[in-house]
């Protein structure tokens, strides 16, 4: 059960909090967005959303903990690697007018997917730490 809790915590915060937090006039309806980044950010809250919906049913439906670890790594993991290599390709998670949202001066993005990345992480190794982690772990495609 505590396992399928932290799991849940993660999952909800890439799938329903990220969304809250960006479908407003910061990112989803910012006028200065073109049309073209503002279709890219609605297709990753979307996906993302979605993956985090099928990891729910994966966990409290299947009683699954590997697939949903390792799908919640990439995409926590996957934002972690962008916020490394923006200077690469000119991003920032600072907005047009200098401000940045940070808690304890660290950007809240970054602080955020990086304890729910640690929370999938220890979660993902206590599943195989299980008696029948490996069984799990070895079949985690395995959804039926």
């Amino acid at each position: 059960m505590y396992s399928k809790s932290l799991l849940t915590f993660g999952i909800l915060i890439y799938a329903v909090g990220v969304p809250i937090l960006e479908i407003n006039d910061t990112h989803v309806f910012n006028p200065d967005w073109t049309p073209h980044v503002r279709i890219h950010e609605m297709w990753q809250l979307i996906t993302n959303s979605s993956i985090g919906l099928f990891c729910l049913w994966l966990v409290w439906a299947k009683q699954k903990i590997v697939l949903p670890c390792v799908l919640g790594l990439f995409i926590t993991g996957g934002f972690l690697l962008a916020f490394i290599l923006q200077d690469f390709y000119g991003g920032s998670m600072k907005y047009l007018d200098g401000s940045e949202k940070t808690l304890f001066g660290i950007n809240i993005g970054v602080l955020g997917f990086g304890i729910v990345f640690i929370v999938f992480l220890y979660t993902l190794f206590q599943g195989m730490k299980r008696k029948d982690g490996l069984q799990k772990y070895i079949c985690f495609f395995n959804v039926h």
